[in-house]
């Protein structure tokens, strides 16, 4: 039994070991966790990602001092990424790991002010039926009901 415990604990942390780390969403501490990247590296990336997120790989060897396509490349085997991309020489990021990540930007906020247009105009709609049921409420607890039981008039 404690062998098995053991083993599964080794496989979490090689697991672990292995997981993914984001540059624009990882913490000072899961980044300084890649092998060549230290507390003055990590602070570095934390400070120039507070003024934009990195956009692609290119974007982040670029714009952090030190770092060029060689340690990218290293840092990419440690298990960073770049909105889920894995650096492939020349800068690019591996379509493979995550097509969305390959979609430029402007594609994303097109898809984003389609949605939020198509979820106005259902709002819109479902406005405009709400206030046709109300006109229609109103109007009849505004109209008078005629008398049914009318007397015929004597002369």
């Amino acid at each position: 039994m404690f062998k098995k415990l053991l083993a599964f604990v080794a496989t979490l942390y090689v697991a672990m070991a292995f997981a993914a780390v984001d540059v624009n969403t990882a913490t000072s501490a899961e980044l300084d966790s890649i092998k060549g990247i230290g507390p003055v590296k990590s602070a570095l990336i934390m400070s120039e990602r507070k003024k934009a997120p990195f956009k692609d790989w290119n974007d982040f060897v670029t714009r952090v001092k030190g770092v060029g396509t060689d340690s990218a490349a290293k840092f990419s085997a440690e298990g960073m990424t770049v909105n889920g991309a894995s650096y492939k020489a020349g800068g690019k990021a591996d379509v493979k790991a995550d097509p969305k990540a390959a979609k430029p930007v402007t594609e994303k906020a097109k898809d984003a002010a389609v949605a939020t247009k198509d979820a106005a105009k259902g709002a819109a709609v479902a406005t405009k039926d709400a206030v046709k049921e109300t006109a229609k409420d109103v109007k009849a607890a505004v109209t008078p009901k005629a008398d049914t039981k009318t007397e015929p008039v004597k002369k």
